[in-house]
């Protein structure tokens, strides 16, 4: 009797199988992002050394003095690329900042794109050269793998298997490398990450340097996901929730503090939030809109949804 909290996929069943190995995957991660919301994925082809590489930079970055970090700060630009220092976000329906720091790098497009006006250029650390490249490499990586999941899901929302594929290429995602510190006094009320749904399309994770990661089931219950050893844990963010029309379950999750013993050790996590271009329209499928479902929402676009949620959470004024 297996003892996961989410389902375990293998995503090289759907790139590389056959007819019916394909059809199995879609119908599995289907189920998974009806039900649950979360997936664990294995054989995803995101290299362990792409991963390695950027968790290594990322724990030379935090772990320089908070005024060489805070030259990366870049004011006006709500967090969506550089650093953001510590108790700066928060989830929205609270006013507590969160117990975590980050650094973010977004899309990176030719001069002459047409989107290229759209997204800020991202943020070189001089005193770690190899940090924005390797984030580059693992960017390009998981939005590989993102795509891939995201054809298996147009499959099973009855959708062309390329619904998604001009979406999303050159979109507005983000790369983000998070650390929570050491907690060295009791905290009144914040936890590393209080309880949120992501904002956008779907989220790749992969394993954070501790645990703390949490799920809010339908009965109201919190289940710590534990991803095994080259595992990546995907959810479904808003927008996707949106389009569907509450088919596809963004699920509530948050990273609570360790216990009191190990309060010292920090923690790394690297999450990708896959976003689609900002003029996606976000306008429910008319597929999933039915008698039991009926439409739940107005029509948005992708970045107007984003500029919305942006302001909810605090880094936009």
């Amino acid at each position: 009797m297996s003892n996961r909290s989410i389902p375990l996929v293998d995503l090289s069943k759907f790139v590389h199988g056959n007819e019916t190995e394909r059809t199995e995957f879609v119908h599995q991660l289907g189920d998974a992002f009806h039900k649950v919301g979360f997936v664990g994925v294995i054989n995803h082809g995101i290299p362990q050394s792409k991963i390695d590489a950027f968790y290594d930079a990322s724990k030379m970055f935090f772990s320089m003095p908070v005024s060489v970090k805070e030259k990366y700060e870049v004011k006006g630009l709500a967090g969506q690329r550089g650093y953001t220092s510590f108790g700066k976000e928060h989830a929205k329906q609270s006013k507590v900042a969160d117990l975590k720091e980050f650094f973010q790098i977004g899309q990176f497009v030719r001069e002459n794109h047409p989107l290229k006006a759209e997204y800020p250029d991202n943020v070189d650390v001089a005193e770690s050269p190899e940090f924005y490249r390797q984030g580059k490499e693992l960017y390009k990586a998981f939005e590989e793998a993102g795509g891939h999941l995201l054809r298996a899901i147009a499959i099973h929302l009855g959708l062309d298997e390329k619904y998604f594929d001009d979406k999303i290429e050159d979109g507005n995602s983000i790369l983000r490398s998070i650390h929570y510190p050491p907690i060295t006094a009791e905290p009144k009320s914040a936890i590393r990450s209080e309880q949120h749904e992501d904002i956008n399309l779907i989220t790749l994770l992969v394993g954070a340097s501790a645990g703390g990661l949490q799920l809010l089931t339908s009965d109201n219950e919190w289940l710590e996901i534990l991803p095994e050893e080259g595992e990546i844990v995907i959810n479904v963010g808003d927008m996707l929730q949106r389009l569907t029309n509450n088919y596809l379950k963004s699920t509530t999750h948050r990273v609570v503090n360790p216990p009191k013993e190990q309060w010292h050790v920090p923690r790394l996590s690297i999450p990708f939030f896959l976003h689609p271009k900002s003029k996606m329209d976000l306008t429910c499928l008319p597929s999933t809109v039915t008698i039991e479902r009926p439409l739940a929402y107005e029509p948005i676009t992708a970045g107007e949804y984003l500029d919305e949620r942006l302001r909810e959470i605090g880094l936009k004024k």
